[in-house]
């Protein structure tokens, strides 16, 4: 018997209108739709101090903790990557950097330890946060992940969605269908 597939899904935008956090929305809605389960996580709901040290000494973050018994809970992650200048947004390194950390017995990174990740991205220009996906993918192979290749730029995302956050065209919808399809196939074959 096959392993449900479960999957966590978020962006690394925080702000409500973000073009990200609904191409994460929407895909959490194609992991379900093809089998698995899917987890969407507003990261505006869990704030995080910026990384620290010191902060760490005096008691790992109460929204922290929610997130990594999230992530210890899944078998991959989906991500949203939003490009500013060029490069991952702060809230989604410093997101992943605090998931990373040692916490009582669990080792640092033993928590993305096998788990698989997708990426995915949206702008309203015409390269779709190409130029912030190869950084986001160094990053989750450093982290220990094994990072979906392939991932979706969705350019000229300001028009790419209708009313009720679906994609307007066919291509787009075949295309993060095509992503998701290929994350839970995998995970549907490999044991917990």
């Amino acid at each position: 018997m096959s392993v449900v597939p479960k999957v966590l899904v978020f962006a690394g935008s925080s702000r409500q209108d973000s073009l990200n956090k609904q191409l994460a929305r929407l895909a959490a809605k194609r992991i379900e739709a093809l089998g698995g389960v899917a987890t969407f996580v507003d990261l505006k709901d869990y704030p995080c101090p910026l990384f620290d040290e010191d902060i760490e000494t005096q008691g790992v973050p109460e929204n922290v903790l929610k997130l990594r018994e999230l992530l210890a809970d899944h078998q991959a992650l989906i991500i949203a990557s939003p490009e500013y200048n060029g490069f991952i947004t702060p809230l989604l390194k410093n997101t992943l950097d605090w998931l990373s950390r040692p916490y009582e017995d669990t080792p640092g990174l033993a928590l993305y330890s096998g788990k698989w990740a997708a990426l995915v991205s949206a702008s309203p220009g015409g390269l779709g946060g190409i130029r912030a996906m190869p950084l986001a993918q160094q990053l989750l192979a450093n982290l220990g992940l094994i990072v979906l290749p392939q991932p979706m730029s969705l350019s000229k995302a300001h028009t790419a969605f209708d009313e009720t956050g679906t994609f307007i065209e066919e291509a787009n919808s075949k295309k993060l269908d095509a992503l998701c399809q290929r994350l839970v196939d995998i995970l549907a074959r490999v044991k917990d």
